[in-house]
């Protein structure tokens, strides 16, 4: 109708019709793929997160042309903290061993689990964080890895801030994490003179006001809460590394409070 309206006759009405359709076909395989209309299909956002985890990895490792075996003993660690059955854990492995490949489809990787997961944001965190946890294996990042996490940052829409901020964060796992956080952890942590590291991670500016450090200690809290991430998809197995993450943001928050003074 919007065709012939616009004064092209039947070639304009032959358009619609083409271009109708190939919009309902989008948006019937939008559906299918996520399980009903808007949602994400959980089952199968867990399925596509494992595989792309552990194969993404895989890929991480070889950045620099060579796997080493600081490498693979972390993707071991990884494994081990999950409490992979052993079936689980030679499937891992194995695509681990895929992402190693020097034809592996990376980004149609990543679209694929884009699409599944649909617009869940924090899955994409958590994501980014493994794989920056393995480019941290040998204790720094170098060019190639640091431009292969770029990369996937670009297809699953996340900006160098954000990137930035997911590296603090996993810098300051020996820092910050490791337990309950609490006072002592603060204490310990400001006397190190890590405030600066605490801030990054938290992804303020040493400037921020009180309010403007709580809200942002909040958001964090709500996008890597676990619960929430394995209601949208990550696999049960990876509630450990989101529970993680929560103590490293509440351990950064405790430092800058005390040192602070805040309430």
């Amino acid at each position: 109708m919007i065709g012939f309206l616009l004064g092209m006759g039947p070639l304009g009405v032959l358009l619609g019709v083409v271009i109708g359709h190939q919009f309902d076909k989008g948006v019937r395989e939008q559906i299918r793929a996520r399980g009903g209309f808007g949602f994400a299909n959980p089952e199968a956002v867990r399925r596509v997160f494992f595989e792309t985890t552990f194969s993404a990895m895989g890929h991480m490792a070889k950045a620099d042309g060579r796997v080493s075996e600081e490498e693979i003993r972390l993707a071991r660690s990884i494994m081990y903290r999950m409490q992979l059955s052993p079936e689980q854990t030679r499937e891992a492995m194995g695509l681990f061993n895929q992402g190693k490949d020097g034809d592996f489809p990376l980004e149609n990787t990543l679209e694929r689990f884009r699409a599944q997961a649909g617009g869940q944001h924090d899955l994409f965190r958590t994501f980014l964080l493994i794989q920056i946890q393995a480019a941290l294996a040998s204790g720094n990042i170098d060019n190639a890895e640091r431009e292969l996490l770029w990369r996937m940052c670009q297809v699953l829409g996340i900006s160098r801030v954000e990137m930035a901020q997911l590296e603090a964060m996993v810098r300051a796992q020996t820092i910050f994490g490791g337990g309950a956080g609490g006072q002592a952890g603060a204490r310990q942590a400001a006397s190190k003179n890590s405030l600066a590291q605490a801030y990054k991670v938290l992804g303020v500016e040493k400037a921020a006001t009180d309010a403007e450090i709580k809200k942002a200690y909040r958001r964090l809290m709500s996008q890597h809460h676990p619960d929430k991430l394995v209601g949208r998809g990550l696999p049960e197995s990876m509630r450990g590394e989101a529970e993680e993450r929560t103590r490293e943001i509440r351990g950064a928050y405790d430092a800058v409070r005390e040192a602070r003074g805040m309430r």
